[in-house]
């Protein structure tokens, strides 16, 4: 029988109910996900099951941090991570990591020349080939690599009861969906983690609670309200608000009236109604001045000073810098931080962001593994190039500031002293301080010891960070007005 249109499309339609039933007859599990957070790069993976257990790819999960290679020899397996050499054996639960023997909770599996490990595994594997502490969320699929985790808060906002403000530690991009007598907000790229409690109330009749959950990779935020809402954005993504929408509003605050009765005829025109111009709206970009700029050096291709065969420069100044900005601002000074993912900015494009901005501190963040302690640097001038005519010179855009940078620094010096930090004081030919046509400061940080993995723990660096927001709202009036 010859094929027509009218069969080859009635064939297609019941093969695709054919698979549709078989589908839903056999049951067919959910995809499983890992989210994977890091200062390099988010993303995500997919699991796959067997003999009971979940398995992540090897080489998958390291490709997006560093340089990856593996290749089989038998049944032994050999991946190296940097300069990190791991071996395992198909069918076996015991590797070697870095000369370290570790104990698979389940069989190490090949397949397609690809090597799998279980995700139970990965909490005590990883540092091995990373050199720095993993949190691994299980049950949900989710493994965060050093500290990069987003904290937040959510309250009602200043003298209101329907408008719900959630704050994030760092900027946040999720799914918004809105359902019936909820709204869900779903962080797949962003590392957000639990609050003290999973449960908040409000107590409000509009906004009542919000409930936090983690499944597959995803962390979300389900609030519950009695009205639609719609959700906007500001702070650079960092704020959330969950408020009624004009719609609801409006029918709100109408007041009930009967039907409208039927005007008289008139043969006089209809005089003009007044009216009166709708408010500007909520979600109008408001400019922001900052009063403290932060700069975590480096960036990108440029990864600064090689700490250790897996650690980098420009990792740990990220991280200092979102320590430093929550710092700064629980202390209520407005920051902006310039290179908050891994990309890199020309030191020029540091200088011209800080200066258009006119914050009263610049504050660039630098890591070393010459220690002890930190470095507090000034801009040194070069000399004889002072400004001539009407127009600044750019290397020493710095000249009518630099009392005040010294000032700044003074102040981060002594309240790292009261911390019992070991702090030196230096001016230095270091750009873009020279450029800057504000107050500027850079902040090396080095470990107290020989220990580098200092340098990534969360409480020294808080420690140092810590001290320099102190220093630096006791400055304040000295440094500007406050914002």
């Amino acid at each position: 029988m010859p094929w027509t249109s009218r069969s080859i499309g009635t064939l297609a339609f019941e093969l695709g109910i054919l698979i549709l039933l078989s589908s839903i007859l056999s049951g067919a599990p959910q995809e499983k996900h890992l989210s994977v957070y890091s200062v390099a790069a988010n993303y995500s993976l997919m699991l796959v099951q067997r003999e009971g257990h979940d398995y992540v790819g090897l080489l998958e999960l390291l490709e997006p941090l560093g340089k990856v290679s593996a290749r089989a020899e038998g049944s032994r397996w050999r991946l190296h991570y940097n300069r990190v050499e791991g071996e395992f054996q198909v069918g076996k639960t015991r590797a070697r990591v870095q000369g370290h023997e570790i104990e698979l909770p389940a069989k190490f599996l090949e397949e397609n020349n690809r090597g799998y490990v279980p995700v139970s595994a990965l909490a005590s594997m990883l540092p091995r080939f990373l050199g720095g502490p993993v949190t691994v969320h299980e049950d949900s699929g989710r493994l965060f690599i050093g500290s990069v985790a987003t904290h937040f808060t959510a309250s009602l906002a200043a003298g209101t009861s329907a408008k719900l403000v959630f704050n994030f530690t760092g900027p946040v991009n999720p799914n918004i969906s809105n359902e019936p007598g909820s709204v869900r907000l779903a962080f797949t790229r962003d590392p957000v983690v639990a609050p003290a409690s999973p449960s908040l109330t409000f107590g409000s009749k509009v906004i009542p609670s919000a409930t936090y959950t983690e499944s597959n990779g995803t962390a979300t935020i389900a609030v519950r309200t009695t009205v639609p809402v719609i959700a906007s954005f500001s702070n650079d993504g960092r704020t959330i608000t969950i408020a009624p929408s004009s719609a609801t509003t409006v029918a709100q605050k109408a007041p009930a009236t009967a039907a409208p009765a039927t005007p008289a005829p008139s043969s006089a025109p209809s005089a003009p109604v007044a009216t009166q111009a709708p408010p500007p709206s909520a979600s109008t970009p408001v400019y922001r001045h900052y009063f403290a700029v932060v700069d975590a050096s480096h960036g990108g291709a440029d990864y600064g000073e090689t700490l250790s065969n897996t650690l980098y420069e420009k990792d740990i100044t990220v991280a200092l810098a979102r320590s430093l900005r929550q710092e700064l601002e629980s202390r209520g000074i407005t920051t902006l931080v310039l290179r908050d993912s891994d990309a890199n900015l020309t030191l020029d494009q540091r200088a011209v962001f800080a200066n258009a901005d006119h914050a009263a501190i610049y504050i660039a963040l630098h890591a070393t593994s010459d220690g002890p302690g930190v470095r507090v640097y000034t801009a040194l001038l070069p000399f004889g190039e002072d400004d001539r005519g009407p127009f600044r010179n750019w290397s020493t855009a710095q000249h009518a500031s630099l009392s005040l940078s010294q000032t700044a620094a003074a102040a981060v010096a002594i309240e790292l002293q009261k911390r019992q930090i070991p702090v030196r004081t230096l001016a230095a030919a270091l750009r873009p301080l020279n450029n800057l046509t504000g107050a500027g400061i850079a902040v090396e940080v080095a470990p107290e010891g020989n220990n580098l993995a200092q340098l990534t723990a969360p409480d020294y660096q808080q420690l140092v960070t810590s001290a320099v927001a102190t220093a630096i709202a006791a400055a304040r009036s000295q440094l500007g007005a406050a914002p």
